[in-house]
């Protein structure tokens, strides 16, 4: 019933643009319905397109068009623009990948910009979309995105090829064999040996947004799960990925609460103070709470002076991926996110590096909040804890993270 008022919502958007008629045939994955649409004067083939519809009330178009190009659209009932309006929309795509697109309006309800190849390919990929035009500000949870465009893009060379006459299900991508071969085996897979691996997060607003790598939860197969030490487990969804940065966003379920959550230093750390870090370091292994470990900042850059690392000396191992680094008042520093490799260290100079692991700043971390519209709070490094003290305080918010995956992706954590 939701796909069919959705198919209808669609017919109505785009009869009236560009005098299209249509569906023909089907585009239908996740909550993204569509089909092939017809020039109304001409009878000829105009484009393949897409809906979506979202809490906000605003319904997103994804088409390309006969000529190839890849069409946005912001639909609403209401809006009310004059026919012919522009307006520049920003667009963010997992905090990270930023663009700016022009749209127009061919319609009252609705704004159409054309979107650049990059643009595209960001769309493809990303899981959170951030568009901002004015004061405006929206959030779309790109789901599927990478399969519909795929689909589009078949459904516009299949039309293209065979007529609109012969419209069928476009999600449906296979390769033709050339006359007379048989179609070729697929390759035999080989995945990994899949397991339960873990990492560490930690919660960052009263909502239960927790943050953590973005290589702990790559690879995961099925449900995200967290938990407080002698905590129940319970499943997180992921909000929003930054790969470049290695971040990743997640949210606890509404009926969670949690005592408390790290406050983010308002300063700048200096090289030579004092951190602690805290994590699930061999989680099975080793103790099934967490580990904590002290040193100090060795340096304001990581490898090859990269700006958005600190350079620590507190011990980390695989399993403290995502976890938080705090200064000596308890205040969060940095991300816990890697540690130098010793076999890459001992090939290059023949000898065993020591102490030498990385952190995120926190400047990339709020960067991130900001662009995935999460409050959090910052605080003034006021005295100093015990360590015993700062732990104390971190049980209340660090969390395990864990799910299924391969081998290859465990490498990373």
């Amino acid at each position: 019933m939701l796909k069919w008022a959705v198919a209808c919502v669609l017919h109505v958007l785009l009869v009236g643009f560009a005098n299209a008629a249509g569906p023909f045939g089907s585009v239908n994955i996740g909550n993204w319905v569509g089909g092939a649409f017809s020039n109304d004067e001409s009878g000829a083939f105009s484009h393949c397109a897409a809906t979506a519809p979202y809490a906000n009330g605003v319904i997103l178009v994804v088409a390309q068009n006969a000529a190839g190009s890849w069409l946005l659209s912001f639909a609403s009932p209401g809006y009310k623009f004059n026919k012919g309006e522009n307006a520049a929309i920003d667009v963010i795509f997992d905090g990270q990948e930023q663009a700016r697109v022009f749209a127009t309006a061919n319609r009252s309800d609705m704004l159409t910009a054309i979107m650049p190849s990059n643009v595209v390919r960001s769309f493809q990929k990303a899981s959170l979309m951030v568009a901002t035009a004015g004061r405006t500000v929206l959030q779309f949870q790109l789901t599927s995105s990478g399969p519909v465009i795929a689909a589009l893009a078949n459904c516009v060379t299949k039309v293209k090829a065979d007529g609109l006459s012969k419209a069928g299900d476009f999600t449906k991508v296979a390769a033709k064999p050339a006359t007379g071969e048989k179609p070729a085996a697929p390759p035999a897979a080989k995945p990994g040996k899949t397991g339960t691996y873990s990492g560490t997060g930690f919660v960052v607003s009263a909502s239960g947004h927790i943050v953590t790598n973005n290589h702990v939860i790559d690879g995961c197969v099925g449900d995200i799960k967290g938990n407080l030490t002698g905590e129940a487990t319970m499943v997180l969804r992921v909000v929003s990925r930054d790969a470049i940065n290695d971040l990743a966003l997640l949210q606890a379920p509404a009926t969670a609460t949690f005592k408390d959550f790290a406050r983010i230093r308002d300063r700048s750390i200096r090289s030579g103070d004092s951190v602690v870090a805290i994590g699930f370091p061999y989680h099975g292994l080793l103790t099934s709470d967490f580990t904590v470990t002290t040193g100090i900042v060795s340096s304001l850059s990581g490898i090859l002076n990269d700006t958005r690392h600190l350079q620590i000396s507190a011990a980390v191992q695989p399993g403290n991926s995502g976890g938080p680094l705090f200064d000596t008042s308890g205040q969060l520093v940095g991300v816990v996110v890697a540690k130098l490799d010793a076999r890459t260290v001992i090939k290059a100079t023949g000898t065993i590096p020591e102490n030498i692991n990385f952190a995120i700043k926190t400047g990339a971390v709020r960067d991130f909040l900001d662009n995935s519209v999460v409050p959090y709070q910052t605080a003034e490094p006021k005295g100093e804890l015990k360590t015993t003290d700062i732990a104390g305080n971190a049980r209340a918010y660090t969390m395990l993270i864990s799910c299924t995956g391969t081998e290859q992706a465990d490498a990373k954590r």
